[in-house]
Parts: C-alpha cells; sequence; structure tokens
C-alpha cells in the first residue's frame, strides 16, 4: 500500500511539472507573438550619464543630433555609437534627424517618405531601392552619414563671387 501511494504522488507531482512546463512555454509564445511595437518618443535624458539633456551640449553623429547632459559624453557616444544608438532603440528614444542625403545615392533629401529603422538610427532615403543597398552593408553607409556635407555644384560654380 506504502508503495502505491509514493507512486501516486510521485505521478501527481510529474503531472503538476508537465503541467507547469507547458503553462510556461505556452506564455512565453504568446509573449512573442504578442509584444506590441515600442513606441517612438523624443529624447529627454543623455544615453551616456542618463541626466536630463543640455540643448547647448550634443554630437552630430550619423546623421543624427544626439544631445547628452554634459559635453563630457561626447566622447563616449563617439567610441562606441553602437552601443547607444541600440539602448536608445530598446527603450523607444528616437534622436534628433539632422540627414540631408540619402547615404547610398548621396541625392538631396527632399522628402523623407522612405525610412528605416536600424539599431536606434531612423535612416532616411531617396528612394526605397537604396534601402536594399544599405541593408547590405548597414556600416558602410552610416560612416557615410558621419561624412561632412560635399558642397553643391551650385556653391562650387559660384566661389569667389561676392553675392
Amino acid at each position: 500500500m506504502r508503495n502505491i501511494n509514493k507512486s501516486i504522488i510521485i505521478s501527481a507531482l510529474l503531472l503538476i511539472m508537465v503541467f507547469a512546463v507547458n503553462t510556461v512555454n505556452a506564455k512565453g509564445n504568446n509573449d512573442k507573438k504578442e509584444k506590441a511595437p515600442v513606441e517612438l518618443k523624443n529624447q529627454t535624458h543623455c544615453p551616456v550619464m542618463g541626466g536630463v539633456i543640455d540643448s547647448s551640449s550634443y554630437t552630430d553623429i550619423q546623421g543624427k543630433r544626439v544631445y547628452h547632459c554634459c559635453p563630457m559624453c561626447t566622447k563616449a557616444l563617439t567610441k562606441d555609437p553602437d552601443k547607444y544608438f541600440k539602448k536608445a532603440a530598446e527603450d523607444g528614444i528616437l534622436f534628433e534627424n539632422i540627414q540631408t542625403t540619402c547615404p547610398v545615392s548621396g541625392e538631396e533629401l527632399e522628402k523623407k517618405n522612405s525610412y528605416l529603422d536600424h539599431d536606434g538610427r531612423r535612416v532616411y532615403f531617396c528612394c526605397d531601392g537604396c534601402q536594399k543597398e544599405f541593408k547590405a552593408d548597414p556600416q558602410k553607409y552610416l560612416k557615410i552619414l558621419d561624412e561632412p556635407a560635399k558642397e553643391s555644384k551650385m556653391e562650387d560654380m559660384h566661389k569667389g563671387h561676392m553675392h
């Protein structure tokens, strides 16, 4: 009789464990399916130190203006921008966009209708076709966004004129 009771108790415990594991797995799968996209919001805190931003302290990097709590944070941001952009993306922070040209074609962005969000950066393109090329080598094009803006041909033609 004693062995039967032990068997019943062990069987009951095994059933409870199986039920618990299945419940946890089902909940985990539902969480993955129902996870809503993070709502994007404007930056209010420094990505480096976490303090409230000072609008006079910022770094222009990869087509974005990232505000800081103090000028000292620029060095950390520029040393490892991916770290701070990825964290901002997780938190739903969208840095101010200062991008004026398509990183793929180099064309000026007249409208900002074509874009994609890449590791915390909203990158704009002149057309949807440029998005494909960007996706093939994002780091290449993010570096292009850091290059100084090239002067337009009209500015070249007017160099030396006094008007």
